[in-house]
């Protein structure tokens, strides 16, 4: 197992990495929520703590030799489903046909009292 480490999303705030791959099966992600590079959580709109959300997981991505045309799998969490449709159309923005496979789960809350956290999966080609 490799862990992946990048300066250009935040880092790991516990006992667990940005991103692990496996040997040359997959990139695991580690959920993450709209936390800036420097660690600060982002005070915008849903919108725009959604692109956080998906910048963040952009640069582990990279860091690790992938990119969203390689995720196979997509969890988002999300606080209050009513933000369902906008996180949505954010995170469909990033890709394209053929779509990952995704759930959308509903929590009590979330790390630092976050509103959405995704973690991924991709393949390592």
């Amino acid at each position: 197992m490799e862990v992946v480490e990048t300066q250009n999303a935040p880092k790991a705030i516990g006992p667990y990495s940005q991103a692990v791959i496996a040997g040359n099966l997959a990139i695991f992600t580690s959920g993450q929520i709209y936390l800036t590079p420097e660690g600060k959580l982002l005070d915008g709109t849903v919108e725009e703590q959604v692109h956080q959300v998906m910048k963040n997981l952009k640069a582990i991505l990279a860091e690790a030799g992938g990119d969203f045309s390689d995720v196979v799998k997509a969890t988002i969490y999300v606080t209050d489903m009513s933000l369902y449709g906008k996180i949505n159309e954010i995170y469909g923005s990033y890709f394209s046909k053929p779509y990952p496979a995704r759930e959308t789960v509903c929590v009590k809350e979330l790390p630092l009292g976050a509103k959405l956290e995704i973690s991924m999966v991709a393949i390592k080609l």
